[in-house]
């Protein structure tokens, strides 16, 4: 039988698997915005997006833009106008799910963006997306740990009615990670301004996994929020179905179930280091899952 062990550790593989022999990886073509390097193209995605060439252009072992198109403007324009043409012609599943919400475009999270692009085609350039997750939790008087879980709604448009940190979201352009942290607490777990304020901002969780859909490299803003022992979340938005509040035991069990979301296992697996749950001396994949959960993008 797989042991917990094993199973979070082909958890992280798989979380990781851009980066694993036999991977795509090798085939790929940079995607390049004004001569910087912003993400990673298919050979698939090439030959379609060869169809725009009033838009893009081959350069050696990447893809970039034509010289007409050499503006934050016009960037954004022209590749909304081709990716609402392959949205009609229904070229790429991942566009069926069109969120309408804008994501920034930039080498580096500190860089300044060079381009939006919609949230549902960003993993057909393999640009990087950032995210916000909350750790809700409460420490008794005897030092127990509990951590409150969300089960995702099932009308959601990736893994429906898995287990989810009590609060995350994408980081949409022009948001700051404060203010989606905020947000998020506010529209999916009703938790008050002032409160969700009080969340520690403890570090990323990074990742590249490919998929069907195409090339997520991921990078999560992780919070932890100590709650008081009689809070209660409550539904908002609908995004979320249920809210669970467990000892942290079980929510280490449930993590190597097909119950939770992958990404959020992760957070917490994170959680589960940094609150001395588990040790390097009782946990022979320790390094591997500190390595794990910050491969750099």
């Amino acid at each position: 039988m797989t042991s917990w062990s094993e199973k979070m550790l082909q958890l992280l593989r798989r979380m990781n698997n851009f980066h694993l022999p036999g991977s795509s990886l090798e085939s790929c073509l940079r995607f390049e915005v004004a001569g910087e390097q912003v993400g990673w193209i298919t050979p698939k995605v090439a030959s379609i997006l060869g169809r725009f060439p009033s838009v893009f252009r081959p350069y050696g072992s990447s893809i970039t833009f034509c010289s007409s198109v050499d503006t934050f403007e016009s960037r954004s324009v022209a590749v909304d106008e081709v990716l609402q043409e392959l949205r009609r012609e229904a070229s790429f599943t991942c566009l069926i799910g069109w969120r309408d919400e804008q994501y920034a475009v930039m080498p580096r999270y500190c860089d300044p963006p060079l381009m939006y692009m919609e949230r549902a085609a960003t993993s057909l350039f393999g640009v990087k997306r950032y995210g916000v997750h909350v750790n809700g939790y409460t420490r008794d008087s005897s030092g127990n740990l509990n951590m409150w879980l969300a089960r995702r709604s099932l009308t959601k448009q990736t893994y429906p009615g898995r287990l989810d940190n009590m609060a995350a979201g994408g980081l949409a352009a022009g948001c700051s990670v404060r203010h989606t942290l905020v947000k998020e607490c506010g529209e999916e777990a009703c938790i008050p301004p002032g409160l969700a304020e009080q969340a520690r901002p403890v570090g990323t969780v990074s990742y590249t996994y490919e998929d069907d859909e195409g090339i997520f490299p991921e990078c999560q803003f992780v919070f932890d929020l100590e709650l008081p022992l009689n809070f209660q979340p409550h539904i908002g938005d609908g995004e979320v179905q249920a809210f669970y509040y467990y000892p942290i035991e079980k929510v280490k069990d449930l993590l190597v179930s097909e119950e939770f979301k992958p990404n959020c296992a992760m957070v917490v697996l994170d959680f589960l280091i940094r609150h001395a749950i588990i040790e390097p001396d009782s946990e022979p994949y320790y390094h591997e899952f500190v390595a794990g959960l910050h491969r750099s993008l």
